[in-house]
């Protein structure tokens, strides 16, 4: 099986990794880009070294999909570790192992800590729990790659405590636009579901809450999904088991075929078969499909799980981003949800770095409700409509800065203006003088009609503040008349009496703000 670019430019940067001494590196490849046939491909060369590999998943469906899909990118068969299943004694080189049984102390005392010289950790996004932490331990010198499509977690703990890098990383935006995942068009939903009443555990939304929140609307909801999604195959994400099965009634009832699939259904593979053959229109789980599920068919995507985490709101998505005959898009469908907290994940999760794009993103996409987007051409609009407001921001923020300085006098221009050598040449000499100038000294400063933004410490700002306020007992100009004067030509305004530049001032204010021409400011002498 031949690799894509960039899957060949994935599995060359782990081992470039691997070979400058980084043992612990990740690999991010989005949901629907063949993360399993890279690390499949990686596993043969680690093989065709001597090795010894352990691919390490939380789910058996995984193990089943690695070692299956190991076989048919390379022909290499597996032992398993799993319940009663062992890999000791076999003649494999390659062992899929579930983590819930290789964390049990017992079974990893039968393992000397150098057995395996390379560990693979699909959905790499859940190794930090202590399962995980308890295998990886054991085997201390062991290279380890851990491959995810959602490099963040629930409870916010970096991957980066336990990955020393990052080898590879293909984002979803360049998938979509090199021709490998679908493109999605994001649809808001113009009904808003209060969810102001939902507590947080874990970092995320509670599940119970969420399922008693979301009652009230499941007919409304069920009412806009027949405008939209009644000619797709759809697969609705849902938080409770009972609130998924009351959801799949409901469907039925407004005319679609819909089927319900959970953890402990008895025909879960039959149900997901006749899904995929099109007997049902719609697949509700309560959280089931998440990871480990394909079907490329699948062309409508409806959260009704709301999560503040971007990794499970990007598998959610995932679900349907794989490309398929006839397949121009996908449709994912976003509500209007009402909530306390600003950390809700939305379809600018799926594609935006910037938080502050997200957000712009999500309000356009809100003023379109009813509308599908596509979600490439949303992030660029909300790109553009961000600059702009900086722009906006920033000829304000220069206007404003403009007018300030037209207002006051330049620190230099007054030290010059008053001929105060020992202004201009002051150096701090004590611990408080050189921290900067406090906001009260800089506040009395600009009232006073001096701009503060070049005084760098407290000291010369309380010199500064000493000489004003001598001056203004002396009877001299302030800083507002040195100013005005100066800037229409008259010389040394500073060191001038207050009347003198007052009675100035009113001549030139009488006459239009003009100075009188029988005045040459350059020659007048105020003192």
């Amino acid at each position: 099986m031949e690799l894509r670019l960039y899957q060949q430019e994935a599995k060359t940067a782990v081992f470039e990794q691997w070979d400058s001494g980084v043992k612990k590196t990740l690999l991010v490849l989005p949901t629907g880009c063949g993360k399993t046939i890279v690390f499949a491909k990686i596993t043969e060369d680690c093989v065709r070294r001597g090795e010894r590999v352990l691919i390490l998943a939380h789910r058996g469906e995984l193990l089943e999909q690695a070692a299956d899909k190991l076989r048919k990118a390379t022909g290499l068969g597996c032992a398993v570790e799993k319940a009663e299943e062992t890999c000791r004694g076999s003649w494999f080189r390659v062992t899929v192992g579930s983590v819930q049984t290789l964390m049990r102390e017992k079974r990893l005392k039968q393992f000397p800590d150098d057995y395996f010289n390379t560990i693979i950790i699909d959905e790499a996004h859940h190794c930090l729990s202590d399962s995980y932490q308890r295998v990886l331990q054991h085997f201390p010198e062991a290279e380890v790659l851990g491959v995810t499509a959602t490099p963040d977690r629930g409870d916010m703990r970096n991957l980066g405590q336990y990955f020393d890098s990052l080898a590879y990383e293909y984002t979803l935006p360049k998938a979509i636009r090199e021709g490998y995942l679908s493109p999605i068009k994001a649809l808001t939903i113009p009904l808003k579901i209060d969810m102001s009443s939902v507590s947080v555990q874990a970092g995320d939304f509670k599940a119970g809450e969420i399922g008693t929140a979301l009652d009230p609307y499941l007919e409304g909801i069920a009412g806009e999904m027949k405008k939209y999604c009644m000619g797709k195959k759809t697969v609705v994400f849902l938080p409770l088991v009972k609130t998924s099965q009351k959801f799949r009634d409901l469907l039925n009832t407004h005319g679609f075929h819909a089927a319900e699939v959970n953890g402990e259904s008895q025909d879960r593979a039959e149900i997901l078969k006749d899904f995929e053959a099109g007997k049902y229109n719609v697949l509700c789980n309560s959280m089931l499909l998440t990871e480990g599920w394909d079907c490329p068919s699948v062309d409508c995507i409806v959260v009704l799980r709301p999560t503040k985490v971007r990794s499970l709101y990007c598998q959610m998505v995932g679900r349907g981003t794989r490309l398929y005959p006839g397949k121009d898009h996908l449709l994912l469908l976003d509500f209007l949800w009402h909530t306390e907290r600003h950390e809700l994940c939305h379809p600018a999760s799926l594609i935006c770095d910037n938080e502050e794009v997200a957000q712009k993103m999500t309000a356009n996409l809100e003023e379109a409700a009813g509308c599908p987007v596509d979600i490439e051409e949303a992030e660029k609009k909300a790109s553009e409509d961000v600059v702009a407001q900086r722009e906006e921001a920033l000829a304000k923020q220069l206007a404003e800065m403009k007018r300030r300085k037209r207002k006051l006098v330049d620190p230099l221009q007054f030290e010059m203006s008053i001929q105060a050598e020992d202004l201009s040449g002051y150096v701090p000499a004590f611990g408080w003088e050189m921290s900067p100038p406090s906001d009260k000294q800089k506040q009395t400063l600009e009232k006073l009609g001096i701009l503060p933004d070049q005084i760098e410490n407290a000291g010369k700002a309380a010199k500064l503040l000493d000489r004003l306020d001598k001056r203004r007992q002396d009877g001299l100009t302030t800083p507002k008349q040195i100013r005005f004067l100066e800037g229409r030509g008259f010389q040394h305004v500073g060191t001038w009496q207050f009347e003198t530049a007052r009675r100035l001032i009113d001549r030139i204010a009488a006459n239009g703000w003009k100075v009188p021409a029988d005045i040459i400011p350059q020659e007048y002498k105020g003192a």
